[in-house]
């Protein structure tokens, strides 16, 4: 069944890119004219966690597997056979599976038949076998039944030519001197071929002939692949490079010699996480044979990189995936990566956000802005929406008219049908950073700057030092992992940064005392003390210490310098809510912010007219800190309140009425586009 995938049109449908490189659409329902002709380039769709890349190649399978040869493979997890010889490497590994996977019969088509391949793996299977230990041998040969059974089904997968390979190498022990790497290989090969390959594929053998010194012989060919292989480091790398190329060529010949319409459409090969190194070993031997020789395989190579800036992509054309629509040109250059397609995945749009929250929630009794909430929560990031979404539809109907993006976090979603439901933060952050020890990101997610989380680290994840700067430990996996750097914030993305302040707050299930966030931004407001300023404030109010910030805007009010003091307001009000999992009914900075709640304690000597400054910034405060909370539900009686008091204390200001009238006008205005409130450039954070 087809997966409902929003945001992906320009990929997917019927004349998208996929088609037009496969030269068919889904299902084999009809052919698509080539746009590349004969020369289709390698398409690498970019872009960071959870933005739905593996998603999109798994779409890929599931709307062609059956109609055209293809294979899904994950670069990132090649995971190497109990006791495998020194045959076996991520590539050979992986290009058995590729092998296995393209082989099966599809719509109007034979199954496609791998014996070059085959023959070229069998070879280097062979190394280290030795007369004391044929059950090495009979290991390695049976684990490579799946790919000779490719060649012919009945013999390959029989058991019986793994016993004539066996007493075929001991003859080869008997008689041969040391090395014997070429040699046991020569012998194996002239085994498989006799007991597995049919008469005409016996043929495939020559490929070999091309390979370095072998001139034009196949087996002095596949004797020194093998010796190669032995060998390691470079020669290894030129002995698997050509093993890539069997693989193609085989996927070459299939479509070859064949009867006009026999085969339709072209064989896909599916490379998730192809940033890894095993993705750069399976794809430049395939770039390089295009470019330097001409090659025209046939094989449409779709891959996924989490890496956009990878050093692989330096010389590929580059574009964004709604631009792909239509057309996709990738002019070709003298260089091998000039034979790259960069896609960006870009995120979705507040429509398709909201038409995510209406499959899972097709009645609408969540809050009408929820989705829109999610979109500035996410950034649009699909597989956020997608958890987030299911979230809300599976949430017990008691609650989803309170819903909003934090008390979509502290619920739990049923992923799977036979496993019982798993908490909607940890799992996305899982997804999202996926590292063995998330408390230090944790931690130093509360800072500002490079400056600021090595201080903290210092001072709270002592016992995390052993291997050097904890800071510095952590800023490199996140720029490893392509989380993009900003002003302002130590972890940049709202989203990563939002679940790693929520496992601050909530990991240790210590309520009401969160003695974690109380000691990180204790910490950090000693730092930025003892004068109030406003990073300090930034962390009390996180500690819940309003007043001392509501006390320094109104002592700083009357100066001269209105833009600064607008630009302290903002980024004060921008500190993480210390909010309670759970917690029924309206946000509590809602009813101060509306001036619903008593005045409570004032400072000590205020005059009529300064307590009603004092409580006037406090109104504006815990309204402009809700409406740009991103856990928080936009409120129009609350925006109305902030024009309000903004209005008013233009009236109250002797030179900074218009700054703070247009804040008034604007502020409002911005945060109803779910944009930050606006101030003129150069003056972020009131610095």
């Amino acid at each position: 069944m087809d997966r409902e995938l929003y945001g992906r049109e320009a990929a997917l449908d019927e004349g998208g890119l996929v088609a037009r490189l496969a030269g068919l659409t889904r299902q084999g329902a009809a052919r698509v004219a080539y746009e590349h002709g004969d020369d289709p380039p390698v398409t690498v769709f970019t872009g960071g966690r959870g933005m739905g890349k593996t998603a999109l190649l798994k779409e890929v399978r599931n709307r062609y597997k059956g109609y055209t040869p293809l294979a899904l493979l994950d670069c990132a997890h090649i995971e190497p056979p109990a006791d495998h010889g020194p045959g076996w490497t991520p590539v050979t590994g992986a290009l058995a599976e590729l092998a296995v996977q393209l082989s099966p019969k599809v719509l109007g088509a034979r199954p496609v038949r791998f014996p070059r391949l085959s023959l070229g793996l069998v070879a280097v299977a062979s190394l280290a076998w030795s007369q004391e230990d044929d059950e090495r041998a009979r290991r390695d040969l049976q684990r490579l039944g799946p790919l000779l059974a490719t060649v012919d089904a009945t013999r390959g997968a029989a058991a019986n030519w793994v016993g004539k390979v066996l007493a075929k190498l001991a003859a080869t022990f008997a008689e041969a001197s040391a090395p014997l790497a070429g040699l046991l290989a020569e012998a194996t090969v002239e085994t498989v071929l006799e007991e597995v390959f049919g008469r005409l594929q016996r043929s495939s053998e020559s490929w070999y002939g091309t390979y370095r010194n072998a001139g034009g012989r196949a087996k002095a060919g596949l004797q020194q692949l093998t010796i190669d292989f032995e060998q390691g480091g470079r020669r290894r790398g030129e002995a698997e490079a050509f093993l890539v190329g069997a693989l193609t060529e085989d996927l070459r010949h299939a479509y070859t010699g064949l009867q006009r319409g026999a085969r339709i459409g072209r064989p896909l090969l599916l490379l998730d996480n192809a940033h890894e190194p095993l993705g750069r070993q399976l794809v430049e031997p395939i770039l390089r044979a295009r470019a330097a020789e001409g090659r025209r395989d046939r094989v449409v190579v779709l891959a996924t990189s989490r890496v956009r800036e990878h050093e692989g992509l330096r010389q590929a054309t580059r574009t964004r995936l709604p631009e792909t629509a239509h057309r996709a040109p990738c002019p070709r250059g003298t260089s091998v990566g000039s034979g790259i397609l960069a896609v960006e995945l870009t995120p979705l749009s507040p429509a398709q956000t909201r038409s995510a929250f209406d499959r899972h929630e097709p009645a609408g009794r969540t809050p009408a802005e929820l989705a829109r909430a999610v979109h500035r929560l996410t950034g649009g990031r699909p597989l956020g929406v997608a958890l987030l979404g299911r979230a809300a539809g599976e949430a017990p109907a008691r609650l989803r008219a309170d819903l909003t993006p934090g008390r979509l976090l502290d619920l739990t979603v049923e992923l799977r049908e036979d496993a019982p439901p798993v908490p909607v933060a940890p799992t996305l952050l899982a997804e999202l950073l996926p590292v063995r020890r998330p408390g230090p990101y944790a931690v130093l997610a509360a800072t500002h700057d490079e400056e600021s989380a090595r201080m903290l680290a210092h001072a709270r994840l002592q016992a995390e030092s052993l291997d050097g700067d904890v800071a510095l430990r952590v800023r490199d996996q996140l720029r490893a992992e392509d989380w993009g750097e900003g002003p302002g914030h130590f972890v940049a993305d709202p989203l990563l940064r939002a679940l790693l302040l929520y496992r601050l707050r909530f990991e240790d299930d210590d309520h009401p005392h969160y003695a974690s966030w109380h000691a990180v931004h204790e910490t950090l407001y000693r730092h930025y003390g003892p004068g109030p300023g406003p990073y300090r404030l930034h962390h009390g109010l996180a500690l819940g210490r309003t007043e001392e910030a509501v006390t320094h805007l109104r002592e700083t009010f009357p100066g001269q310098d209105v833009l600064g003091w607008l630009g302290r307001l903002r980024f004060i009000a921008a500190a993480p809510y210390p909010r309670e999992r759970n917690r029924p009914g309206p946000d509590p900075r809602r009813a101060v912010a509306l001036g619903q709640e008593p005045p409570g304690a004032l400072p000590a000597g205020l005059d009529p007219d300064t307590t009603e400054l004092h409580l006037s910034v406090r109104r504006l405060l815990h309204a402009l800190w809700l409406l740009t909370d991103p856990l928080a539900l936009p409120d129009d009686e609350v925006a109305d309140r902030l024009a309000h008091e903004l209005r008013r204390l233009s009236g109250r200001h002797l030179t900074g009425s218009g700054s703070l009238w247009d804040a008034a006008s604007n502020w409002p205005r911005d945060i109803r586009a779910w944009r930050e409130p606006s101030l003129p450039p150069g003056r972020e954070n009131g610095a």
